[in-house]
């Protein structure tokens, strides 16, 4: 448990890359982490987009100022229609299960040696159009990736954490 403790207290929002091309076999291993991701009786309700040629790069990058550079963009979306939903309440559970699969390609992405944050400030009409293949998602996050630059590092919130006391109660 202590290298998951680590490697979870080590990942940070990574906001700047080097211009150093992630190989293809470290995407195919973030997939892979996609993959593994648990999901609500296991339905995988989700569909990442691997955005990686410059043109698509380029036409992402309209969409949100929140790309920072990346060469690689991964894009999560959800489909409501294939996910489970609670009984007794109607909750539908596809933005939940694509979380799931964002954070593993995080945790994947550190492990890996690459830096990538959740950005969810995107303007998600406009990457539909731009892309229309996506148009039937709920579009739950784009993960701009690549190798962290040196004067990066984590935010100075990074680091800002409420205490297990706030957060957590024993009953």
């Amino acid at each position: 448990m202590t290298d998951f403790l680590q490697l979870a207290h080590d990942r940070y929002s990574c906001r700047a890359f080097t211009d150093r091309p992630v190989e293809a076999e470290k995407v195919d291993a973030l997939l892979d982490a996609a993959v593994a991701a648990p999901t609500a009786v296991d339905r995988q309700p989700w569909h990442v987009w691997v955005v990686e040629t410059p043109e698509a790069v380029e036409r992402l990058s309209a969409c949100t100022r929140f790309g920072f550079g990346a060469r690689v963009i991964l894009v999560v979306g959800a489909a409501a229609d294939e996910a489970w939903v609670r009984k007794y309440d109607g909750r539908n559970f596809a933005d939940v299960d694509a979380s799931i699969v964002g954070t593993h390609i995080m945790l994947a992405a550190h492990d890996l040696g690459l830096g990538t944050t959740w950005v969810g400030h995107f303007d998600a009409p406009a990457v539909k159009e731009a892309f229309p293949e996506m148009a039937p998602y709920d579009l739950v996050a784009l993960f701009p990736l690549g190798y962290p630059a040196s004067e990066g590092g984590p935010a100075p919130k990074h680091l800002e954490r409420k205490s297990v006391d706030e957060l957590v109660t024993r009953l």
